[in-house]
C-alpha cells in the first residue's frame, strides 16, 4: 500500500510552493543599511515571530544572519506568525528575490517565502 502512495505522489503535478512575497517593512529603522552591500538575490533570510511586540501581535521580524532587516508587512504576517508561534520554524524557504537600490529604502528589498517541499527531498534520497 505504501508503494502505491509513493507512486501517486510521484505522479502528482508540481505544486506551486509560493506562500507570500513583500518588501521589508521598516528597513530604514534597523540594520539593513549596515549589511546592504552583503545582500544579494537568493540570499537566505530568517523569520522570527515577535508575539510580545507592542505594535503588532502578529509581528514577524526578518533577519539576514544576525542582522534585523525589518518586518513582514502587517497585511501579510498573520498566518506566517501563527505557523512560527506553533513551532513550525522550518516550514519556509525565505529569500531575497529583488534588489532595487535606486528605490525608496522601504521598497529596495523584495522577499519571497516558499513552503519547503519535503516530498521532493524524499524523492531525491531514493
Amino acid at each position: 500500500m505504501i508503494q502505491d502512495a509513493e507512486f501517486i505522489v510521484d505522479e502528482m503535478p508540481s505544486m506551486d510552493r509560493h506562500f507570500s512575497d513583500f518588501h521589508i517593512a521598516g528597513f530604514t529603522y534597523y540594520e539593513g543599511v549596515d549589511v546592504f552591500n552583503e545582500l544579494k538575490i537568493g540570499a537566505e533570510l530568517q523569520l522570527v515571530a515577535e508575539p510580545e511586540n507592542n505594535h503588532d501581535n502578529y509581528a514577524v521580524a526578518v533577519y539576514y544572519q544576525n542582522h534585523k532587516l525589518g518586518y513582514i508587512p502587517r497585511d501579510k504576517n498573520k498566518y506566517i506568525s501563527k505557523f512560527l508561534n506553533f513551532g513550525h520554524t522550518e516550514l519556509f524557504d525565505v529569500k531575497i528575490n529583488r534588489m532595487s537600490p535606486e528605490e525608496h529604502p522601504e521598497h529596495q528589498i523584495g522577499v519571497v517565502i516558499k513552503i519547503k517541499d519535503k516530498v521532493e527531498k524524499k524523492r531525491k534520497t531514493r
